[in-house]
């Protein structure tokens, strides 16, 4: 199975790099300008997960051990949502992840980060046989098609899946990401005083954590995983041609519980509070349900066209299975409501289910209370460095 991310050169600026999945490594090493194990001698366990998401910041540290993994170190840090001046607003991101990077194992250092929202596009290509120095221009092209940004002010990257075809067809996968919503990301961390050595994307992250899982359970090709954030959610599906579906879903967690406030005349912070924190009732519980209900019926029929979209393109099988995970998808009842509403299985993911833990008891705490928060930190953490 194939990884997909952008790549960070020492520099701080953005280059296409491919790095394919369980490549041999005097060939990756071939394909690359240079090698970061050798570079930073460093070692999977060295490298943290780092996700700066809207209202929190999530790390993972794993171990591989054969085919599997182990937690070494996780946690969880709320943003402070009260700073309105946009510098004070980042000093606060930079000090949650501080936090969070304090508690990793080995002082690590580095950190594989990534982008989402509507910066951020992953979409398929099929080109007609084209000379490698061709490839580059049409890809910038088709991204300038497909972008909701100027890509010129941006990072194109992609790699080739080989089709099967005897027409030797240029197929594959293109990622872009606006310079802005990268660099951000950049400066946060090395306020931070950490280096970021790979920029990946959110749904490529969360694909690459359910094809590292390998659970019994789980039929890859007919699941969908779907991540709901507080600002943005992101839906991501691998087709049976082993090519990634992306999507972001612009509505989400403080949408709804906009319309949750709106419908009972409160705060927007009375209903975090109800839907957050289990010991506050202002609002009666049947209301509180009810509202959600409602207020979800437009990000329901935004997922429901995304799926309906995805079946229709060639070589995907339908999807059968939803497995929710993000800060919002763990809210009580939320699952429920989409399982009602939706014609397939909809079910609560928590990939740290089939990994084993430290004996760090806080780490373990984390990953049982957070996991379903923490799935595009842990796939971040299992990437190729």
């Amino acid at each position: 199975m194939n990884e997909w991310h952008l790549t960070l050169n020492r520099n701080g600026g953005c280059v296409k790099r491919l790095l394919l999945h369980g490549l041999a490594e005097e060939r990756a090493e071939s394909i690359m300008s240079f090698n970061w194990k050798r570079l930073l001698g460093c070692s999977q366990d060295d490298v943290l997960g780092l996700d700066i998401g809207s209202s929190s910041v999530r790390m993972i540290q794993l171990a591989k051990n054969g085919d599997g993994y182990t937690v070494v170190a996780a946690h969880v840090c709320d943003i402070k949502q009260d700073n309105a001046d946009v510098a004070a607003r980042e000093e606060s991101i930079v000090q949650a992840v501080q936090k969070c990077t304090a508690l990793a194992r080995k002082n690590a250092r580095w950190a594989v980060c990534s982008v989402s929202g509507p910066e951020v596009a992953v979409r398929p290509f099929k080109f007609p046989p084209l000379q490698t120095e061709e490839l580059d221009g049409a890809v910038r092209l088709e991204a300038s098609q497909v972008c909701p940004f100027n890509v010129d002010e941006g990072v194109v990257d992609y790699q080739i899946i080989p089709s099967g075809e005897s027409n030797n067809a240029a197929a594959g996968v293109l990622v872009a990401a606006s310079n802005d919503v990268i660099q951000r990301k950049i400066r946060i961390v090395e306020k931070a005083n950490m280096s970021c050595v790979m920029m990946d994307v959110n749904g490529l992250a969360l694909l690459n954590c359910l094809i590292a899982g390998k659970n019994a359970d789980i039929n890859i090709s007919t699941s969908a995983v779907l991540d709901i954030g507080t600002s943005c959610a992101t839906l991501a599906v691998i087709g049976e041609n082993g090519l990634p579906f992306v999507r972001t879903v612009p509505y989400a967690g403080n949408d709804i519980v906009a319309q949750i406030a709106k419908e009972n005349n409160v705060s927007s912070k009375i209903v975090e509070d109800e839907l957050y924190d289990s010991a506050s009732s202002k609002i009666a519980p049947e209301n509180l349900q009810a509202s959600m209900e409602k207020a979800s019926i437009k990000l329901v029929s935004d997922i429901a066209e995304t799926l309906r979209y995805h079946s229709t393109q060639a070589k995907s099988m339908p999807v059968d299975k939803l497995l929710v995970c993000g800060t919002f998808g763990m809210v009580k009842g939320f699952v429920d409501i989409l399982n009602k509403q939706l014609p397939i299985k909809v079910v609560l993911w928590n990939p740290f289910d089939t990994m084993k833990c430290s004996v760090d008891r806080q780490c373990l705490e984390v990953i049982q209370s957070k996991g379903p928060a923490m799935v595009v930190a842990a796939g971040l953490a299992m990437r190729s460095v």
